[in-house]
C-alpha cells in the first residue's frame, strides 16, 4: 500500500487472506435457510468490503488484500435469479425499516427511542445498499471484482468447484472439480488464478503434485500443519508449488474458538432480534445476558471499541513481526485468514475496524501485500513436508470423516463412483460434447460439497445439509441408473429439470473426467 507507507525499511510484511464462501442455496427455500443467507452475507458483508476495495483502489493503492472467491459463490453473485432476489431483499430491508418507524410512531413503548434510532439507521443503510447495489452490482459481482483485479487492487484466489473437500475425493474427480473451479473464475473474470484457498485448508500429502499440473502455484493451509512456522512461505516437497501458513497467534486475536473482538460487550449482537421487522436492536452486553435483557445498541461507543481494537490489533502485528524478525536475522511474515462474511454480517463494525487496519499498519512501519507480493518481496524458506490437516477441529479431517458424517462419507464414495463409471462407459465415449454427462457431472458435485459434513458435524442446520446431499446424490443415482439401462432421452430429462433449478457451473465439461490419454484427442480444457 505504497501511498501510506512508511519511508524506512518495513518491520515485516503482513498479508490479509479473506475467503469468500457460502454453500449453493439458490432457489432452495428462505428463512432460515436458503436465499436468506447469500443476501444477509451480500448486503452485511459483500457490498461493504467491496465498496472499501474500490476506494482504496481509487486512491491508487494496490495490492492490499488477498481476496479468495470461490467458484460456487461467484456463479451465484453472477446468477440472475439470485440478483432478481437481491434486489428485492434490499427493498424487503427498506420497508421492514419504514415498518418499525411506523410501529414506534404509533405505539407508546418503553423501548421506542432506541427503535426510532434502529429504524433511522437501518433506513440509512438500507437506502445506501440500494444505491450501491443499482448502480454497481445488478451486472452481476464478475463486473464488480473484475476492475479490482485488472487494477491489481487485490489478489484473487480461486478453488475447486462446489468446494468439496479434497483429500476424501478420488484423485480423478479431485482434478476434475480443481480444473472446473479455476476455468469457471477465468471465464468469469479474465484470468486464472495463480493460487488457491483449498476448501476448508484441506491437504493430503502429494496434493502438490496436482495442483502443480494444474497450474496452482501457491496455497493456504492452516498454521499447524507448518508446526506453527508461519514466519515464511515455503515450497512444498519436490514441487515449486508454494504453501502459506495461517498465523494463528495474531488471526485468532481476532476471531478464535473461543474469543475475539467481536464479541466485546459494546458491538452490535448478531443473535439478537427484534422480532417484528427482523432487525437486529442489542449490542452484546454480556455472553450469558439473555436477549430480552441485553441493552440497546449505540454506534458511539462500538466505533470507540472499533478504534482500540484496531490499535490493539496493529500493535500485536507489529510485535509479533519484530520478534520473527530476531528470531529469523530478517524481516519476516505474517498471514492472518478469515471468511470474508466475518466483516460485517457476523461482525457488524468489521468493515469499519478493517478499514482502519488497512490504514494504520503502514504508519507503523508494516509492508502490507498479497501472498503474490510477499514472493516478490523475497519471503520464501525452505521446503516443508505437510501432514495431512485442515483448519477445523483437531486441525485433521474429524469434521469431514468423523463418525458423526459415515452415512456421507458413504454418499461421497457412491457418487464418485456412479461418475466415474459413467464416464468410462461406452455411452460417456465420443469427442463430442455430451450434455447429459455434463449435467450429472454437475449434480455429482453439488453432492460433493465440503458444507453437507461440516453442517453436520457442527449441529448447524444438519437436517437441511443432509437432505441436500441426498437431494444431488438421488439425481446422480437416476441419471446413471437411466443410462445404465440405455434410456438415455429420460437421463436427458433428468438433467434438464436439475438445470431448471440448479444453474451453476453452465459450462462444465464433463470429458476432462475421462483420464488423460483418453481426453487428450477429444477436449481443452476451457478458459486456458
Amino acid at each position: 500500500m505504497s501511498p501510506s507507507a512508511s519511508p524506512t525499511e518495513p518491520v515485516g510484511t503482513f498479508c490479509l487472506v479473506l475467503h469468500s464462501h457460502l454453500p449453493w442455496l439458490a432457489r432452495h427455500g428462505a428463512w432460515p435457510v436458503g436465499e436468506e443467507w447469500l443476501y444477509q452475507a451480500w448486503a452485511g458483508s459483500y457490498l461493504p468490503v467491496i465498496d472499501l476495495l474500490r476506494r482504496l483502489g481509487e486512491q491508487g493503492q494496490r495490492d492490499v488484500l488477498t481476496l479468495g472467491v470461490t467458484p460456487v459463490l461467484a456463479a451465484q453473485l453472477d446468477d440472475p435469479y439470485c440478483l432478481r432476489g437481491m434486489h428485492d431483499w434490499l427493498g424487503s430491508w427498506l420497508l421492514r425499516a419504514h415498518g418499525l418507524a411506523t410501529e414506534v410512531a404509533t405505539h407508546t413503548r418503553r423501548d421506542g427511542p432506541a427503535l426510532a434510532r434502529l429504524a433511522a439507521a437501518e433506513h440509512q443503510r438500507a437506502t445506501a445498499a440500494l444505491a450501491d447495489f443499482e448502480a454497481n452490482w445488478r451486472h452481476g459481482g464478475s463486473a464488480v471484482l473484475r476492475p479490482l483485479v485488472d487494477a491489481g487492487v487485490v489478489e484473487l484466489l480461486g478453488g475447486p468447484a462446489t468446494h468439496p473437500f479434497q483429500p476424501l475425493l478420488g484423485p480423478r474427480v479431485r482434478e476434475f472439480a480443481l480444473r472446473a473451479g479455476l476455468d469457471d473464475t477465468a471465464r468469469r473474470l479474465g484470468s486464472r488464478p495463480a493460487g488457491i484457498w483449498a476448501p476448508e485448508c484441506g491437504y493430503a500429502p502429494g496434493m502438490e503434485h496436482g495442483y502443480a499440473s494444474a497450474g496452482v502455484q501457491r496455497f493456504l493451509v492452516d498454521g499447524p500443519a507448518m508446526r506453527g512456522d508461519t514466519a515464511f512461505a515455503r515450497t512444498v516437497g519436490d514441487t515449486d508449488v508454494v504453501c502459506f501458513g495461517r498465523d494463528l497467534p495474531v488471526t485468532y486475536r481476532v476471531w478464535s474458538p473461543k474469543s475475539g473482538y467481536p464479541g466485546h460487550k459494546d458491538y452490535r449482537d448478531f443473535h439478537t432480534f427484534h422480532h417484528g421487522s427482523g432487525l437486529k436492536p442489542s449490542r452484546v452486553t454480556g455472553r450469558a445476558i439473555p436477549p430480552e435483557r441485553k441493552k440497546p445498541y449505540d454506534p458511539e461507543p462500538a466505533s470507540e471499541a472499533v478504534r482500540r481494537h484496531a490499535a490493539d490489533f496493529v500493535t500485536v502485528v507489529r510485535s509479533r513481526l519484530a520478534k520473527l524478525a530476531a528470531q529469523h536475522g530478517r524481516p519476516a511474515l505474517v498471514v492472518a485468514a478469515y471468511d470474508t462474511e466475518l466483516f460485517g454480517h457476523w461482525w457488524f463494525e468489521g468493515p469499519e475496524w478493517l478499514a482502519t487496519v488497512l490504514r494504520e499498519l503502514p504508519r507503523a512501519g508494516v509492508r502490507v501485500t498479497t501472498l503474490r507480493g510477499a514472493l516478490d518481496a523475497g519471503l520464501l524458506g525452505g521446503p516443508v513436508e505437510l501432514p495431512a490437516s485442515s483448519w477445523g477441529s483437531g486441525k485433521d479431517w474429524r469434521v469431514w470423516d468423523g463418525a458423526l458424517v459415515a452415512d456421507l462419507l458413504d454418499l461421497s464414495r457412491n457418487v464418485q463412483r456412479r461418475l466415474v463409471s459413467a464416464v468410462d462407459s461406452p455411452h460417456g465415449g465420443g469427442a463430442a460434447r455430451d450434455r447429459v454427462l455434463d449435467g450429472l457431472a454437475r449434480q455429482a458435485l453439488l453432492a460433493l460439497s465440503s458444507d453437507w459434513a461440516f453442517m453436520v458435524s457442527k449441529s448447524s442446520a444438519a437436517d437441511y445439509a443432509r437432505s441436500r446431499a441426498a437431494h444431488h446424490a438421488e439425481h446422480v443415482v437416476e441419471i446413471t441408473d437411466r443410462l445404465s439401462a440405455g434410456r438415455r432421452d429420460e437421463a436427458a430429462e433428468v438433467v434438464a429439470d436439475c438445470d431448471a433449478r440448479d444453474t451453476v457451473f453452465g459450462q462444465l465439461d464433463a470429458r476432462l473426467l475421462r483420464r488423460a490419454d483418453d481426453r487428450s484427442t477429444c477436449c481443452v480444457p476451457t478458459g486456458r
